[in-house]
């Protein structure tokens, strides 16, 4: 798979897949919304959880899918126009963009909403997989975090059981540093401070 992202379509998929998840849309939305610069509170993450810190639901709703959409986007134009290796390697330009936005210095979101995104254009029931844990473990544990870290780590076995290898190898890159974008969050999961969900405060 790696050797076939260096052809010219995977590279073009590539570089749109980065110029698509580089948009940030969190903080695009709030400034819109007249609420300032979502980077000054909270996490200071431009994603759909520090948007939802500013106490607009709506808002934050409106983060997640657009932050989703643009995955999707990004793999159904590359599939669209070139071939199946241009659309992973537009993925993983999404994921890549979303985390590390040339617009802001490098320093973007921690990626789930984009993974899901991506998961939706590549392999759709990979991602319902992946909204059917989430939503158990969020229950159970009421840890979005949590949920978010579990249902990655299965993600790449569900993609290669769902007969797709070759996202499942990407998938095992993208959960790695989904994984270490979560670091504070694993930190506080282990102390026992981290925030639950709907928890005040």
């Amino acid at each position: 798979m790696l050797a076939d992202l260096a052809t010219p379509a995977a590279l073009g998929g590539l570089a749109l897949g980065y110029a698509l998840g580089s948009i940030p849309f969190g903080l695009i939305l709030t400034k819109f919304a007249g609420l300032g610069d979502v980077r000054a509170i909270g996490s200071g993450n431009i994603g759909a959880t520090n948007v939802l810190r500013t106490g607009r639901k709506g808002l934050a709703a409106a983060t997640l899918i657009c932050d989703m959409l643009k995955g999707t986007l990004a793999v159904l134009v590359a599939a669209h126009f070139a071939d199946y290796d241009a659309a992973l390697a537009a993925g993983l330009g999404a994921f890549l963009g979303h985390l590390f936005p040339v617009w802001l210095k490098f320093k973007g979101g921690k990626g789930v909403a984009t993974y899901i995104g991506v998961l939706l254009g590549l392999v759709w029931p990979a991602a319902l997989i992946f909204g059917a844990i989430w939503i158990v473990m969020a229950w159970a544990f009421r840890y979005s975090s949590l949920a978010a870290l579990i249902a990655s780590a299965v993600t790449p076995l569900a993609l290669w059981l769902l007969g797709a290898p070759d996202a499942a190898l990407l998938y095992v890159l993208l959960t790695a540093a989904l994984w270490i974008m979560h670091r504070p969050n694993i930190k506080r999961l282990m102390a026992g401070t981290e925030g639950k969900i709907g928890a005040k405060g």
